[in-house]
């Protein structure tokens, strides 16, 4: 038997969080750019979670495999999912090496209790944001020569870093903060010798996006008290105010599209350029064997 999805009115944090999954569609392949106009539009205009529900049926969740909809059923917030991102194990990747080249490890991933990173004329990214943990404290070696490695960590994990650097640099976060109550603790160590490992804190691309839409919810909210009291207004002159109360809802609503396509093509954008990077470090290598075949 088919659950039946609610027919409560949707927010505009459940319409965006809708419009996230389908841009992260379309820079996978799996829509295209009609399609994607089709839904976003559809999307943008639904009222209830029964409206938003079918938009996403067929999409899968990014890091989600069998394919998941959106969930369109209020849960109640907990105290954090901390305790559901320590899943012991021995972790997803034990190392990335970058020789000449470059390394990255993000997006969903189990981190090991120790990982090890070396970087030889070349980079790396090591992305903890949307990471699970192999235990509680975790170990992230790093060793640079002539090359960089970069670790983010999300709000609430504790960091303590501990490398060296030999004319090169190891960066240490600005201040100590104190992790989130059963936060993992993220220990950097290693030395870094004509290059450098830094370590910084990066809010997760969803954060950025509620905090943008929390502010963009406040200034709509100041601009309809500041409507509301006109009208009252325009009332009491027996003047009526659905024309003008639709164009701001006209004009609220391309806002929104405006934004969202602006996403979407820097997302695209991002995508292109690493494409291009990774595209150029293979070339880069294929010209190095040549030249060292040439050389013997």
């Amino acid at each position: 038997m088919t659950e039946e999805v609610p027919e409560l009115r949707a927010s505009d944090t459940d319409r965006e969080r809708v419009a996230e999954v389908l841009r992260e569609a379309v820079a996978e392949g799996r829509l295209d750019m009609e399609e994607f106009e089709e839904r976003l539009d559809a999307t943008y205009k639904a009222r209830t979670y029964g409206e938003l529900a079918p938009i996403t049926r067929d999409l899968p969740v990014a890091g989600v495999t069998p394919p998941s909809p959106v969930s369109m059923v209020k849960q109640p917030e907990g105290s954090g999912d901390w305790a559901g991102r320590i899943v012991g194990g021995e972790g997803s990747s034990q190392a990335g090496v970058a020789i000449m080249s470059g390394f990255e490890r993000k997006g969903r991933w189990t981190v090991p209790k120790r990982f090890t990173a070396a970087a030889f004329m070349g980079g790396g990214t090591i992305d903890l944001r949307e990471a699970d943990f192999a235990d509680r404290e975790v170990v992230i070696n790093c060793v640079a020569i002539m090359g960089g490695i970069e670790v983010i960590v999300p709000p609430g994990v504790e960091v303590d870093v501990r490398g060296i650097g030999i004319m090169g640099g190891f960066d240490h976060l600005s201040e100590y903060v104190p992790g989130d109550p059963g936060a993992p603790r993220v220990i950097v160590t290693g030395f870094a010798f004509w290059g450098g490992v830094s370590a910084e804190r990066k809010l997760t691309r969803a954060e950025r996006q509620r905090i943008k839409e929390q502010r963009r919810q406040e200034k709509l909210e100041r601009k309809a008290g500041r409507q509301g009291e006109q009208d009252e207004l325009e009332e009491l002159e027996g003047w009526s105010s659905a024309s003008s109360a639709h164009r701001d809802a006209l004009d609220q609503a391309r806002s929104i599209h405006r934004d969202a396509m602006e996403q979407h093509r820097e997302l695209m954008r991002q995508h292109r350029e690493e494409r291009e990077d990774r595209r150029r470090a293979r070339q880069d290598e294929r010209d190095e064997r040549r030249r060292r075949w040439d050389r013997e």
